[in-house]
């Protein structure tokens, strides 16, 4: 069975510092161009691209292996990327220049190869050594730490708009330290963010794209609220010893400097998945819906958009409702949703909508405050109505998914009594305040649907 044209195994294997590997020599970039162009070429369904281990050509990496013809590629770079797309993938013809044609050769180099990686491996074993991915996990917050000075510093930016970004010229226009700003762009060149050349600093692809101000696709505001998860994680010993957050500040005594990125954080991601939830839902006869802690807006957006003749009411707190009601202006949808104040901790929501929607908020909350907030939704639906919930589910061994065990200890270090929750929880609190009908619907990415019905 052959499902592609073409199958290209990519090594991306990452080892330790000075040991020769694929990824230490810009594997990751080329692979993505190839991606890249790939998709632009619309060969997806043609050329399979699978990222994998060693192949065994380390001193002579990237390389990469295209099958049905078993052609090995060594030393390609980005630059080499439209070159084998379009001689080898469009056009039939292997690239010379690139291609390994010695099969005696290449079994040899190989070999040795892997005898010095299998004896490296026993003298490890043997020697007790911390394995690597070990290691590497218990320092990782060593690149997270130095991106998220970078974004706290703008240094992206100021690399973008330097005339000459230089280790002397981006400290004074970042207005830093000369050493420690050189030490940090350094560090961010090793992280694969800048490239620097010939003393002179530039944005890597990535960079360019998500992290300079005024791109399109500036991500900035939303990641810079991972600079206030640094804070309460550095809380976590003393909260695991006392089973109380050390800093929880209520949400509604957080000001911009908190409130704005986090709602940055979840625009962006309620922009993204806001479509599918709506689809996922399919409730084209809805005519009013309630938002609960609506954030910015997105998902009442969303449904209204989808929904022709759909009003809706997003209810959320005084920090955050200017900034749900600019995003309504921008979306020209202010005569069909209204923002208004209000606490989803102890108000009642109103009555008689046909939709009530509880993204991302359930996760905040104890299991008491979800019993009592069902309560709430329930009464504001009328018959028929539907509650839906957008949230972590967990197994019920609640160490999968992944995402929400880590996200569990979020709400551990952020929240007096947050969690994740499974779906047995979430339907014996949902029949509790009168819900039926329950169902859970998977969506791409870490959170699913769980949708209930008042009956009629």
């Amino acid at each position: 069975m052959h499902p592609f044209r073409y199958h290209v195994l990519a090594c991306d294997q990452r080892k330790p510092d000075g040991a020769p590997c694929c990824s230490a020599r810009g594997a990751q970039a080329v692979i993505e161009a190839l991606r890249r162009e790939v998709a632009a070429r619309d060969l997806a369904g043609t050329v399979a691209i699978t990222s994998c281990g060693s192949l065994g050509l380390c001193e002579r990496g990237p390389n990469l292996v295209v099958y049905p013809e078993g052609v090995w590629y060594s030393g390609v770079s980005p630059a080499d990327v439209p070159e084998i797309v379009a001689e080898h993938f469009i056009g039939g013809r292997p690239v010379a220049r690139l291609a390994s044609t010695d099969e005696a050769a290449l079994r040899v180099e190989i070999g040795e190869n892997r005898r010095r990686a299998l004896a490296a491996v026993r003298a490890r074993e043997a020697a007790g050594a911390v394995p690597d991915d070990l290691a590497e996990s218990i320092r990782g917050f060593m690149p997270s730490r130095i991106l998220l000075s970078a974004l706290e510093l703008d240094a992206f930016t100021a690399v973008a708009r330097a005339e000459v970004p230089t280790a002397s010229r981006v400290p004074e226009a970042l207005g830093t330290d000369g050493r420690a700003t050189r030490v940090l762009l350094d560090a961010l060149v090793a992280l694969g963010l800048l490239a620097k050349r010939d003393g002179s600093y530039a944005n890597a692809p990535a960079a360019a794209r998500y992290l300079v101000e005024g791109e399109p696709d500036d991500a900035r505001a939303a990641l810079r609220h991972n600079a206030s998860l640094w804070s309460t994680w550095s809380g976590l010993t003393e909260v695991v010893r006392t089973g109380r957050p050390a800093r929880h500040q209520p949400m509604e005594e957080r000001d911009d400097r908190w409130t704005t990125p986090f709602i940055a954080a979840m625009h962006r991601n309620a922009a993204l998945r806001a479509p599918l939830l709506v689809q996922a839902v399919g409730a084209a006869a809805a005519r009013r819906l309630v938002d609960i802690g609506g954030g910015s807006a997105a998902y009442a957006i969303a449904f209204a958009r989808a929904i022709p003749g759909l009003e809706a009411e997003v209810i959320d707190l005084p920090t955050v409702v200017p900034i749900a009601r600019r995003h309504v202006a921008e979306a020209g949808l202010s005569e069909r949703i209204r923002v208004r104040e209000g606490d989803l901790r102890r108000e009642a929501f109103g009555s008689g909508f046909d939709l009530a929607l509880l993204s991302a908020i359930c996760h905040m909350l104890g299991a008491d405050e979800n019993r009592d907030l069902f309560r709430r939704a329930f009464s504001a639906l009328a018959p028929g109505g539907q509650l839906v919930i957008q949230d972590h589910v967990m197994a019920e061994d609640r160490t999968a998914p992944r995402a929400g065990a880590l996200f569990a200890v979020n709400m551990l270090v952020g929240t007096p009594g947050g969690g994740t929750y499974t779906e047995a929880e979430y339907a014996a609190w949902l029949r509790e305040a009168g819900f039926a009908g329950m169902r859970r619907v998977a969506l791409p990415g870490p959170n699913d649907l769980v949708l209930a019905v008042r009956p009629a």
